[in-house]
């Protein structure tokens, strides 16, 4: 049996969500000089859901070669990584306050999907499993959706929202995994670790 995860993610939510399950893990995160944003550009014509796991996978690949370069103890490695897509349309982390009211007045009025893909891995052995929801907006004023983007919390959001934060105020409706939206499904993330011999 495993005795701990390492948690290749800089998200303060997914360390919260992961920390629920009573799992110990430790955080191993890129150094300065890893690009780490370049795992995540899009590519020509990708869907939302190829588009989540391809990255996932990436991030994993650069997570267990970090390990390895760094010479740390062997264990099961932990990535994720959400999108949100309206339609076809990849809403990634906004590039700016302009960019996150793009995005907002895209969704407002409309409902949209969360993809948060998961990959759990070692040299030797990987698993992965992805959560799909669905969450609706309310139809979002141009002064709300000011108001919501001088507060700062869209920026590095994918989709520019938080749904644990203000934009909870402006969803209607949500179908799926809240923890899912949030950036770490737990019931697959639960079932990924049993598989690797965790108990949660």
């Amino acid at each position: 049996m495993n005795n701990f995860v390492y948690l290749a993610s800089q998200s303060p939510r997914r360390a919260q969500l992961l920390a629920q399950l009573g799992v110990v893990y430790e955080l191993l995160l890129p150094a300065a000089q890893e690009d780490a944003e370049a795992l995540e550009r899009v590519l020509p014509r990708e869907s939302p859901l190829a588009y989540v796991q391809r990255v996932t996978q990436l991030k994993l690949d650069a997570a267990l070669a970090r390990l390895q370069r760094r010479g740390l103890p062997t264990a099961p490695v932990l990535c994720s990584d959400t999108t949100v897509a309206l339609g076809r349309q990849i809403l990634g982390k906004p590039a700016d306050a302009a960019d996150a009211a793009r995005m907002l007045a895209a969704l407002s009025g409309k409902t949209h999907r969360v993809l948060t893909a998961l990959a759990l891995g070692t040299p030797t052995q990987r698993q992965s499993a992805v959560s799909v929801s669905r969450v609706t907006f309310a139809t979002l004023s141009a002064a709300q959706i000011e108001a919501y983007v001088a507060s700062g919390e869209p920026l590095g959001k994918a989709g520019a929202y938080a749904v644990q934060g203000r934009a909870a105020a402006h969803i209607e409706h949500i179908n799926g995994s809240y923890s899912g939206i949030m950036g770490l499904p737990l019931f697959e993330t639960a079932q990924l670790l049993r598989g690797m011999g965790f108990k949660c």
